[in-house]
């Protein structure tokens, strides 16, 4: 199961890229299409811009401008030597060989947009240094079966990370060997968006995937109950919608809408299940603002079974893999329960091609709701973007929906030593509202119970012909879901609080020369008085040299720190030489 899941993700991502030249039709997301929802340059910038070669990224993005359709798959392989050496609380320096191979892809057209990074890399130990490997990757694409009508829209996710003692997910380059935790994610789905006369119907479904391989979970301290790491989840989303605007047949426009959300977690039978229907109001104010407004009924139930108890302890039992084992004979636990009606009120400024803000309140969850977005892009090579969000998911919905929102057109952007991927992604156009080219809140912890997610996240990115930068960052406050009664219950109402920034920036020297920088920071913050909070941060550079048109010369340095309050601080520097060679 786990070692067909690695191929699947390895064979999605890589498939999306050698299949985009085959790729028919996908639909662009048009103007006033705004759905609220829910750094480190690449070592080759897509194989171009940061070998000093901005020529192919150019093509894809004027191609696209001018509605034809560009594609560039660049496959490599790359050896490298890296130097770690241990600053603090130890000394040790560790030496490895790196063999890797990976492929790069871009499509973009009226109809067809895809962006796929993926990479293998096997890492060889001199002396005391473990063998190890990894596999990393990020793919989106939308693809059109019907144009202006149907289209597919997938997406897959491969990332290296390592678990502090509270759940946080640390994506450094600290960890080498069988301590690393891979996640996995993949999602599927189409989207509808037609008209019966002046009625525009849309519907939408998505299947998504997500799978933590890790060790075993996480020992607080002793005597106390572990962490429980996230293991794997099924997730289905589904919406369905018929509306009119304003002026087809009234002066303001009318809409209702369903959907269905569920998710099944395999840690201890975890469930959510939500249900909303939901009626909404349009009033335009002037040519450019909008008053929206809806009411509705949802029904959400979170719900879970206890682990297996010794029989003469009573503790709970622990699998192979350090997890709470399930007891599939007990009935399910009620963690929350909440129905009634819903609704929400708030604002749509559209005031250019370029400019769109949404803002809502309402009541959802039994509380205050708040969620929205603005996306601005004052040209065609920058944008900035602000996303405030509100939901109830488990790690891997979370995930899911930031991978969705991810834009299709996008460079990885990667750590030089391990090729690890960073928090946010570089844009190569601007970015919709509702999107996000950052996934660093999603993987901001592992926790496998359901949660209450509330927060923020903000970018901005430039991308210029000679230079370009990114800046990412969030806030995520996460209000853990538990049922009493069960082994997860002393997570119940645990709030986590996590506080990132990501920033990248790559530029061309000469036309053989190029470099790329980058910094990253995270605070995360327990509400479990044991385990205490955690600080990362980190800085790399490289340098790159061409040599040929195919072969590029790489050289790079890097420190990497964790700062945590009940255990000893890591501190860790490396080194790096390699070549790459592009076919």
């Amino acid at each position: 199961m786990t070692s067909d899941f690695k191929r699947l993700v390895v064979v999605l991502c890589a498939g999306t890229a050698l299949s985009l030249p085959l790729a028919a039709h996908a639909q662009t997301i048009a103007y006033g299409d705004v759905s609220g929802s829910g750094a480190q340059a690449s070592s080759d910038l897509g194989s171009d811009a940061a070998e000093g070669n901005d020529d192919s990224k150019n093509d894809v993005r004027s191609s696209r401008r001018s509605g034809g359709k560009k594609v560039r798959v660049t496959p490599y392989i790359e050896a490298q030597q890296v130097v770690f050496a241990e600053l603090k609380p130890g000394n040790d320096v560790l030496t490895y060989s790196v063999l890797a191979a990976g492929v790069d892809a871009a499509i973009a057209g009226r109809n067809n947009q895809a962006s796929v990074s993926v990479r293998y890399e096997r890492r060889f130990g001199w002396g005391d240094a473990t063998d190890s490997d990894a596999i990393s990757g990020v793919a989106r694409a939308s693809l059109s079966v019907v144009p202006q009508t149907l289209k597919f829209e997938a997406g897959a996710l491969a990332a290296r990370t390592s678990v502090e003692n509270n759940g946080a997910a640390v994506t450094s380059g600290l960890e080498f060997g069988d301590s690393v935790t891979q996640i996995y994610a993949i999602y599927a789905g189409p989207q509808l968006a037609t008209h019966v006369d002046d009625v525009a119907l849309t519907g939408s479904y998505r299947l998504g995937y997500t799978r933590v391989e890790s060790p075993d979970a996480v020992q607080i301290a002793p005597g106390q109950a572990p962490i429980d790491v996230f293991d794997d989840s099924i997730t289905h989303n589904a919406a369905v919608r018929a509306g009119v605007k304003p002026g087809d047949v009234l002066p303001v426009g009318l809409g209702v809408g369903a959907g269905y959300n569920r998710e099944d977690v395999s840690n201890l039978d975890q469930r959510i299940e939500d249900r909303w229907v939901r009626g909404d109001v349009t009033v335009p104010i002037t040519p450019d603002l909008q008053v929206v407004g809806g009411l509705g009924y949802e029904k959400v139930r979170v719900s879970s079974r206890d682990a297996v108890r010794d029989p003469i302890t009573g503790a709970p039992v622990l699998g192979s893999d350090g997890r709470f084992v399930t007891d599939k004979s007990v009935p399910r636990a009620i963690a929350y329960n909440a129905d009634g009606l819903i609704w929400d009120a708030g604002v749509m400024w559209r005031p250019s091609r370029r400019t769109a803000l949404e803002a809502h309140i309402g009541k959802r969850y039994g509380s205050t709701s708040y969620y929205g977005s603005f996306a601005y892009a004052p040209n065609s090579r920058s944008s900035f973007n602000v996303s405030v969000y509100d939901a109830i998911n488990g790690f891997g919905g979370q995930l899911n929906n930031a991978l969705s929102s991810l834009p299709t057109e996008f460079e990885a952007v990667r750590n030089p030593f391990n090729g690890s991927l960073s928090g946010c992604v570089a844009t190569s156009g601007s970015v919709a509202a509702g999107q996000s080219p950052c996934l660093a809140t999603a993987l901001g912890s592992v926790r496998s119970s359901v949660f209450r997610s509330r927060g923020v996240m903000a970018s901005y990115t430039v991308n210029g012909n000679r230079f370009q930068t990114g800046i990412g960052a969030g806030y995520d406050r996460r209000r853990f879901i538990a049922a009493p009664g069960t082994v997860l219950a002393a997570a119940n109402g645990v709030i986590d609080e996590n506080l990132w920034v990501a920033a990248y920036l790559n530029g061309r020297i000469d036309r053989s020369s190029s470099f790329s920088t980058s910094v990253y920071g995270s605070l995360y913050e327990s509400g479990d008085a044991l385990s205490g909070d955690i600080t990362a941060i980190g800085a790399t550079a490289a340098y790159y040299r061409q040599l040929t048109s195919k072969l590029t010369a790489t050289a790079a340095v890097g420190i990497d720190g964790v700062k945590r309050e009940n255990l000893v601080d890591i501190w860790s520097g490396q080194a790096m030489v390699g070549l790459r060679y592009s076919f």
